[in-house]
């Protein structure tokens, strides 16, 4: 399986914005359901959003209104922009593209 691969980690002030991405080649990327995960120091790795291959999108409840999922197609990219961040945003980003996950990227919201 070809393995996604993340990027758009950094640090941030809370508050602030960061986009993800997740690149991923193969010419079914499109029609591949993507989700978002993320894992804090000492938790379990967690679910963030999804996209289906329709354009349908889901966010868990402590992301929705400031975490956007989207794909560009043409560059077999999907996108996290996460906005408005939380220190307990902070965590490794993980990029699932059908069965295959990434090796993750790394954020980190300062108060």
């Amino acid at each position: 399986q070809v393995q996604p691969v993340e990027s758009g980690g950094g640090l941030v002030q809370a508050g602030g914005s960061l986009r993800l991405s997740c690149a991923r080649s193969g010419i079914l990327f499109k029609l591949i359901p993507i989700e978002w995960y993320r894992q804090a120091p000492g938790k379990q790795r967690e679910w963030v959003a999804a996209l289906t291959f329709s354009g349908s999108t889901n966010y868990a409840d402590s992301v929705k209104g400031r975490f956007t999922i989207s794909r560009d197609n043409a560059k077999n990219t999907v996108y996290l922009q996460m906005n408005s961040l939380k220190p307990e945003d902070t965590g490794v980003y993980y990029c699932k593209c059908g069965e295959s996950w990434g090796q993750g990227t790394q954020v980190t919201v300062s108060s």
